[in-house]
């Protein structure tokens, strides 16, 4: 299976980029992984609701260049499905089942998705009604992927 993650912005904390690293490493026993980034828009934090839907709009065209047509695209949007990580495993096994065997996950901005990425996924899911950094969300849905190869395979890790 391949699953791609494409994401906007570059992640600067240390400590988050060496959780990126060490779960992009333990994943490359079951997938091979492909994180792309877009360069974030310049959001200063009194947009109007115009100048924050061009910025979305900008980074919703960069994200859509990278999408390639065999990808099974799922959006992170505070309004998609949730999900227990038992589901989720279930979700992934049942895509590579069907044919999905090209996984491509969007991780919006600090604003969110445009909505002509929302239109192109194939599901939308969310991790929680609660709002994270987009840097933070990268680590944690690589830890949550990673957690559904670990149910797929019977292996221990989770609890």
């Amino acid at each position: 299976m391949k699953i791609s993650l494409i994401t906007v912005g570059k992640i600067k904390e240390k400590y988050i980029k060496l959780g990126i690293d060490e779960f992009s490493k333990r994943l490359s026993k079951y997938c091979k992984l492909d994180i792309i980034e877009v360069s974030d828009e310049k959001a200063p934090e009194n947009l109007s609701e115009k100048e924050m839907e061009m910025v979305k709009k900008k980074e919703g065209f960069s994200i859509l260049s990278k999408i390639k047509q065999n990808q099974y695209v799922i959006a992170l949007a505070i309004d998609g499905e949730k999900m227990s990580s038992e589901t989720f495993a279930d979700k992934i096994e049942a895509l590579s089942l069907t044919g999905n065997s090209h996984l491509c996950f969007v991780i919006g901005g600090s604003l969110g998705l445009s909505d002509d990425v929302l239109t192109r996924a194939n599901m939308k899911m969310s991790f929680s009604d609660m709002t994270f950094p987009h840097q933070m969300m990268r680590l944690i849905l690589l830890e949550q992927i990673y957690r559904c190869f670990r149910i797929n395979n019977h292996e221990p890790y989770h609890k």
